[in-house]
């Protein structure tokens, strides 16, 4: 990049031009480009072209997901790679990442053609130009609010810390410094009430809607722990009547419909099979190939964390089980073997292959025969054997398939859209998380019944029990059952980065994987930690040296 902002993509992609450095105005006025409303239509959906990228994987909302997702606790990498993602994954950032400074890049071009859009289109023209400005400035607000979330500090540290640099102009010579976190969050608020105002057309979820606003500003607000705003936005969205939450079957296979299908979709980056991913190596580069192998495509490298499968295994019946593979091996009959497993102090995996006489499992290590026992702790049965060391909690299942010694525990959440192997469509705001939102604004204002009325809601639709007031686990408050109800039914959305650290929460990931690998290897990220946020990428410095770098 030559500029902080790369000009008018939206133009450029209209014209058929890859050439990014190439002044579009050259060849064509925006006046004349946007002189009615379908090439208006035809530029507002040049920007959200612009989300996924050309084929689904080298987009913003690509780059998005890897860093909001790796750097969280339900992910587990089984080796190393030269891709940058790698350093997202262990919290060792660079100046230099490849993925941080395309995301950069891709964000302006996303905000500089919306700005075009909201520049040119009339307001109070029509119904139909009214909604494509909203859809511009709910374009805007989304991009900034997740590049404040990327590159600036949690709201709760400090409003005054500086955040990202907005650029609300089309002037390719207008540069501005970081603002402040206040000032993005103040402009994204102000574009996402204009937004709201603005739209009236309902047109799916792969495009923004009045709901689509409503649901970002839930997000925000409860960013900000502006708690009755972050229930009160949850609150329209929910009583709008657009959405409902799918079925507890409909949503065990929820990674396999289009947005479109999705009852629950409020807004998706959608992708297609009729138009996204037609290369034959596609498939190996989008999100859900470094998650899982399926049909023999995707790298199957990336694993569902010792931690979230603990959590997800409380309750054998959770729906949200159902985007978890465990890859299990098989004997020459073909069965699955039966096996314990447990994590030792050195955060590895241990598996034991277990026998079961007259209802009684064990195995044996190192010429001693164990007993594996159980006892009911909070309506879970746990599994346990008293060792040379005291008691070992263990997972009772079978033997999997591992690599570098991490079982593969696939994660489906992001392949299998419309059967087609790893089509996914990330997914931005959904139903689910208004009813999340809404119970972390009750559970912070000592409203727990409410709280846990919401978080009920979902508990059902998984098919697990419900909570009661009067008798929580032991050890849980209201607010934490909200946390891991969120951890659940978020997980692979992009989410728990910015939940663990907002809330002043530390990061924990003392369980196996390659992050621990190396002589600096982080087991637990507080919130107040350096690295929660990362660099403005080098190149931007180098280009404008009035950006300062975070620490």
């Amino acid at each position: 990049m030559k500029k902080l902002i790369i000009l008018f993509p939206i133009i450029a992609l209209l014209l058929g031009s890859c050439e990014l450095e190439k002044n579009p105005y050259d060849q064509i006025s925006v006046d004349e480009l946007l002189s009615d409303p379908g090439s208006i239509q035809t530029a507002t959906v040049g920007n959200y072209a612009l989300l996924k990228g050309n084929v689904g994987y080298d987009g913003w909302v690509d780059d998005l997901h890897r860093i909001s997702e790796y750097a969280g606790d339900n992910i587990a990498l089984s080796g190393g790679t030269t891709d940058h993602l790698f350093y997202l994954y262990n919290y060792q950032s660079i100046p230099t990442n490849s993925r941080v400074a395309r995301f950069w890049s891709n964000s302006y071009k996303i905000t500089v053609g919306c700005n075009v859009m909201i520049e040119k289109i009339p307001e109070g023209e029509s119904e139909e130009t009214d909604q494509l400005l909203g859809e511009n400035y709910y374009l805007r607000a989304l991009v900034y609010f997740q590049m404040g979330n990327v590159f600036g500090r949690p709201y709760n540290q400090g409003p005054s810390n500086l955040s990202i640099p907005l650029k609300l102009t089309s002037d390719t010579d207008d540069r501005p410094d970081r603002n402040t976190v206040q000032e993005v969050y103040d402009q994204v608020i102000k574009d996402l009430l204009k937004a709201e105002s603005l739209m009236s057309i309902n047109k799916g979820a792969s495009y923004a809607s009045k709901e689509s606003a409503q649901a970002l500003l839930s997000r925000v607000y409860l960013y900000m722990e502006d708690n009755v705003n972050a229930e009160e936005y949850a609150n329209r969205v929910i009583a709008s009547g657009e959405y409902s939450l799918l079925s507890n079957g409909e949503f065990k296979e929820m990674n396999k419909l289009i947005p479109d299908n999705n009852a629950e979709a409020i807004f998706a980056v959608t992708l297609s099979k009729d138009s996204d991913l037609l290369g034959q190596w596609d498939d190996w580069y989008t999100i859900g190939s470094f998650y899982a192998t399926v049909d023999g495509a995707g790298w199957g490298e990336m694993y569902a964390s010792k931690t979230y499968m603990d959590l997800l295994n409380k309750n054998a019946a959770d729906a949200r089980s159902a985007f978890i593979a465990p890859q299990y091996l098989e004997d020459e009959e073909g069965d699955k073997i039966p096996a314990v497993y447990w994590v030792n102090s050195d955060y590895k995996y241990e598996f034991r292959n277990t026998t079961e006489t007259a209802g009684v499992t064990t195995f044996t290590d190192g010429g001693v025969t164990y007993t594996v026992q159980s006892e009911n702790i909070n309506g879970t049965t746990v599994y346990y054997f008293n060792g040379p060391d005291g008691r070992q909690d263990v997972t009772k299942d079978f033997d999997l398939k591992k690599r570098n010694g991490y079982p593969k525990f696939y994660i489906l959440k992001a392949s299998l859209q419309e059967d087609d192997v790893h089509m996914w469509s990330p997914m931005v705001s959904r139903l689910a998380e208004m009813y999340l939102n809404k119970a972390e604004s009750f559970a912070k204002r000592g409203l727990d019944q409410l709280a846990l009325d919401n978080i009920n809601i979902l508990r059902v639709r998984a098919g697990v029990p419900e909570y009661e007031l009067s008798s929580l686990p032991a050890g849980k408050t209201v607010l934490e059952l909200v946390a891991e109800e969120r951890r659940l039914e978020l997980a692979y959305e992009g989410h728990r980065r910015y939940d663990v650290y907002r809330n002043g929460d530390t990061m924990d990931r003392r369980y196996p994987g390659t992050h621990l690998n190396g002589a600096n290897a982080y087991l637990e990220i507080p919130a107040s930690a350096s690295r929660i946020i990362e660099y403005i990428p080098e190149q931007q410095i180098i280009l404008q040296p009035s950006l300062i770098q975070n620490n």
